[in-house]
């Protein structure tokens, strides 16, 4: 993904302080819209978002971004135990609230101390996305797939355009 394909969305979030917070997305251009329409609605409904910076701010690491709860989308990088380039690397996913919304592998295990409390999936905690949530429809209203549905491990921070 050449960088000129990609763009910087800066947009004003709710934290889990229950203040208003601005912070910065870099998404491919072809998503920019959805981007911008879906965290309008998580504005309007105060969802609640930890943090969102660039991965840059971490290094590129983004075992280092989850540890910092980040929301974030573009980092050039394989998808986890793979040969494969994550989507993140094209700028078409998003990771929403990693703490709360962690991956979980089948035996319930979470590689990130701070989200072991949200892998059995508290229905009822700010900023948790669920099976069939009105996050999870806001997403599929524009296209985005959820990694909650992944088979096997789950990725429930993860919502990517296209697929994986």
């Amino acid at each position: 993904m050449p960088v000129s394909g990609l763009r910087k969305v800066t947009m004003t979030y709710w934290g889990f302080d229950k203040k208003a917070h601005t912070g910065e997305l870099i998404v491919n251009r072809e998503v920019t819209d959805d981007v911008v329409a879906v965290f309008r609605q998580l504005y309007r409904w105060r969802y609640p978002i930890a943090r969102m910076e660039p991965v840059d701010v971490y290094k590129g690491s983004d075992f280092d971004s989850i540890e910092a709860a980040n929301t974030s989308a573009f980092n050039c990088r394989k998808v986890a135990g793979s040969s494969s380039w994550s989507k993140h690397s094209y700028g078409k996913a998003i990771d929403l609230n990693p703490r709360e919304n962690p991956w979980v592998e089948p035996d319930g295990s979470v590689a990130h101390d701070n989200a072991r409390r949200f892998a059995d999936r508290p229905l009822d905690r700010p900023g948790v996305i669920n099976p069939g949530d009105r996050v999870v429809r806001l997403f599929e209203r524009y296209g985005w797939e959820w990694g909650g549905y992944f088979n096997g491990a789950k990725d429930y921070q993860h919502f990517s355009k296209g697929g994986g």
